[in-house]
């Protein structure tokens, strides 16, 4: 047993007496953390995120924006549709985007009552004619009693009591007649007012356009005088003159003072974005809001009539100013983003990137034009600078361009 014991033992392999293993090329790591301190030191660290908007060339651009201001789609030209009476309504005959020339019927009211007051209007008037006529023929026999009884009281054959009473017959048909005549224009005066008061059972349009609004329906009482509510309505419906549709926007009292009366304008409907309307100024109210410290601008639009626009549609406008003379010897220059001009030291500078890296370029800077600024020297058309720069961006650096953030639609 214990030659066994000794022949397992002999077979037993002693690690503590092993030989150490030999490391092979031992300066690879060492090498490795050098490049990579190497690489961190030239490269600035970790990149920055940030944002880029495109420098635009601003040479060919004859007007430019001096201000921006936001507002609605309104409509000089626009009226609610009532009758001149209280009535009821019998039959209407518009609907909502419904086109309507001037003086087309849109309903009609009840007119039971006012073909009743015509009928007798119509019945007066021929009766004060019949009168009239039936005065006449009696004044016309009157008169030639009154020369028959002055012919026998000239041969005293009659006496003068006769020929008085002749006298009298003929001056009182005379003055009936008188009278009848006169009655002929009351009575034609009141047919005319019962004629036109049904003709005021006809609701018309008082311009053409477009209905936008139907208020009314059969069997309701309508009025002009009501204050609405209950079963009595104030109108028909709404009628919009297309042709004067205008965009009213809010100025800030601060840069009214950019905006002319006939000023160039350009205006983007917030339903289509690709569409610039061209325009103009067509006044500055002259009131301001004390809450808001704004002053109204109505702004007239050269596209009337296209169906695309419609009243209360959010817009945004553009205010240009003229355009100047080109000079033979101006640079052109480019505009960027307010927000990409930052301050260092005492200069203005904008970071341009290329190739992931920051450049910072001292720039020149010339008009302020809406929400962008006019660089005439520091930047070229086409290049990205860096928004809202960070302070601690410098000259160099490494930096990431975010990907721009998707629009809601």
């Amino acid at each position: 047993m214990d030659r066994q014991e000794a022949l397992i033992s002999q077979l037993r392999i002693d690690r503590k007496n092993a030989p150490p293993r030999r490391r092979r090329w031992p300066w690879i790591g060492g090498f490795i953390a050098i490049a990579i301190g190497v690489f961190v030191a030239l490269s600035g660290g970790r990149p920055v995120a940030v944002e880029t908007a495109e420098a635009r060339a601003a040479a060919n651009e004859e007007n430019a924006s001096v201000l921006d201001a936001s507002g609605y789609v309104t409509a000089r030209r626009q009226a609610t549709v009532s009758s001149k009476v209280t009535g009821k309504v019998r039959e209407v005959l518009i609907e909502e985007g419904q086109k309507v020339e001037a003086d087309q019927v849109v309903a009609y009211l009840d007119d039971t009552e006012a073909k009743t007051e015509e009928g007798l209007a119509l019945a007066r008037l021929n009766a004060a004619k019949t009168a009239l006529g039936e005065i006449r023929a009696t004044l016309a026999d009157a008169e030639r009693e009154l020369v028959r009884q002055q012919d026998m009281a000239a041969r005293k054959l009659s006496s003068q009591q006769a020929l008085d009473a002749a006298r009298t017959q003929v001056d009182a048909l005379r003055a009936r007649l008188t009278n009848a005549q006169a009655q002929i224009p009351v009575a034609e005066r009141q047919l005319e007012a019962t004629r036109n008061q049904l003709a005021n059972m006809q609701v018309r349009a008082p311009f053409a356009g477009v209905v936008t609004v139907k208020a009314a329906q059969p069997g309701e009482m309508i009025s002009p005088i009501s204050a609405g509510g209950g079963f009595t309505r104030t109108g028909i419906g709404t009628i919009v003159d297309m042709d004067s549709l205008e965009v009213e926007v809010e100025v800030g009292e601060a840069f009214i003072g950019r905006v002319k009366p006939g000023m160039a304008t350009e205006t983007i409907l917030n339903a289509y974005q690709d569409w610039k309307i061209p325009g103009r100024v067509i006044a500055i109210i002259p009131a301001a809001d004390r809450g808001k410290a704004t002053v109204k601008v109505r702004v007239g639009l050269d596209a009337k009539g296209d169906p695309r626009i419609v009243p209360d549609m959010g817009a945004r406008v553009g205010f240009l100013e003229d355009a100047k003379p080109a000079q033979a010897d101006a640079k052109p220059g480019v505009l960027v983003p307010a927000a990409a001009i930052a301050q260092r030291g005492d200069r203005d500078v904008a970071f341009v990137v290329n190739g992931g890296m920051a450049t910072l370029r001292k720039l020149t800077l010339g008009r302020t034009l809406g929400d962008d600024r006019e660089v005439l020297a520091g930047v070229a058309g086409g290049e990205q600078v860096v928004l809202d720069p960070p302070e601690t961006l410098a000259d160099g650096a490494r930096v990431k361009v975010a990907p721009a953030a998707a629009s809601d639609e």
